[in-house]
């Protein structure tokens, strides 16, 4: 009968000998994570202690990982992050945008309090301690922060440098109770006659007119689509015999270079055909008529030369323009919440989230409603029926 073959992580009998010098040498055969048994030794003034140098040593062996570049539990975290970004270009499965949101997250959020660390001593009480000092100072900067270091920990585990991620098995994070706001109709009608004195070409200080915001807003309040979406929108993404828009792309803005349009959305749902109201039509055909071009890639909005917008001068346009109307907290993805708590009052919350673009309605629930404190009238009646006093007082 054939052997059993001895298991990778595993030693065999242990012999000990007395060198010339004086110390006990112990050795056995190792079989490592690549299959070939090796000689392990260890030396010590003793037997006993030279057994347990040994077997501390093959235990160490064991954490040791095969991976393609030279990480060891002992190698410091920077190490593993360079490791990481590599990796992360190598799948080439991120948006750019997004890559360099989590270099921009690592480099600032968490290699600060890593970088004179080991693998081997990013324990569950460190990683746990970070975060929640993070949390005190900002609950998206520590949420942010748990993403990235526990995606980085992770290819650490898969290349078996690390027995377990830590960030697994960290307190979970506690978000501050927050009541979605949005616009009321009195709201947007005032910031519709803000945008109206700005683009008649008041004298004012600050970013110039150049008529495109009204339509913007207009569009954003009749698709509920994201300022980035809304920017990428085409000629021949719009339809206005429906009249509708298929929102299919976003704009993106990547560090260092051009800014540019995506061919699809943030999420897979998120691409969807939507009717629009009659005012979003009305800023729609306005908008065509000003751009003088019958190419259906042309960009609904667009700077001079045909080249996208991007988000952040939507976004100082507008806020220029509600300081001097004197309102506050306006934003791009406000005009999303206000859509979708219309949406929720009139026809539930499954039609907001359709609409959003949403995967779960829970997500349209927690971060776009509105929450109406006006419970529903009929319980007076009801009481009325239940309670009332019979005959006169």
């Amino acid at each position: 009968m054939s052997r059993p073959r001895v298991t990778i992580g595993t030693y065999g009998e242990i012999t000990t000998r007395r060198r010339p010098s004086g110390l006990v040498e112990a050795r056995t055969r190792y079989r490592d994570w690549d299959g070939v048994a090796r000689l392990v030794q260890a030396s010590a003034a003793s037997a006993a202690a030279a057994t347990r140098a040994l077997k501390a040593k093959c235990a160490e062996r064991n954490l040791l990982a095969p991976t393609a570049g030279t990480l060891a539990p002992d190698s410091p975290f920077p190490d593993l992050v360079a490791y990481w970004l590599e990796d992360i270009d190598l799948e080439g499965r991120l948006a750019t945008a997004t890559r360099q949101l989590y270099e921009r997250d690592m480099r600032t959020l968490v290699l600060p309090a890593f970088a004179g660390l080991t693998l081997r001593e990013i324990g569950v009480a460190r990683c746990d301690q970070f975060l929640k000092q993070l949390a005190k100072q900002s609950y998206a900067k520590a949420k942010h922060a748990r993403v990235v270091l526990r995606l980085a920990l992770a290819l650490a585990v898969r290349h078996e440098v690390l027995p377990r991620n830590p960030v697994d098995h960290v307190a979970r994070l506690h978000r501050p109770g927050q009541v979605p706001d949005a616009l009321s109709a009195a709201e947007v009608d005032a910031i519709r006659a803000a945008i109206a004195y700005w683009e008649a070409g008041r004298p004012v200080s600050g970013p110039k007119p150049d008529g495109q915001l009204g339509a913007i807003v207009e569009v954003m309040l009749g698709t509920s689509a994201r300022i980035g979406e809304v920017l990428a929108i085409r000629r021949r993404d719009i339809d206005l015999t429906v009249p509708s828009i298929r929102i299919c792309g976003t704009i993106v803005s990547p560090r260092g270079e051009p800014t540019v349009r995506q061919d699809h959305p943030k999420t897979a749902k998120s691409r969807r055909t939507v009717k629009i109201p009659s005012f979003t039509a009305s800023a729609v055909r306005r908008r065509l008529l000003q751009l003088g071009t019958i190419d259906p890639e042309a960009l609904l909005f667009c700077y001079r030369e045909g080249t996208p917008l991007t988000t952040n001068n939507v976004r100082r346009q507008l806020r220029h323009v509600m300081d001097l109307a004197g309102l506050s907290g306006v934003t791009p993805h406000k005009f999303r919440r206000t859509v979708a708590t219309a949406i929720n009052e009139h026809a539930g919350v499954e039609l907001a989230a359709e609409l959003l673009g949403h995967t779960d309605p829970k997500i349209t629930i927690q971060h776009y409603i509105r929450r109406n404190e006006m419970v529903n009238p009929a319980t007076a009646a009801i009481l009325d029926a239940a309670f009332a006093r019979q005959g006169a007082p």
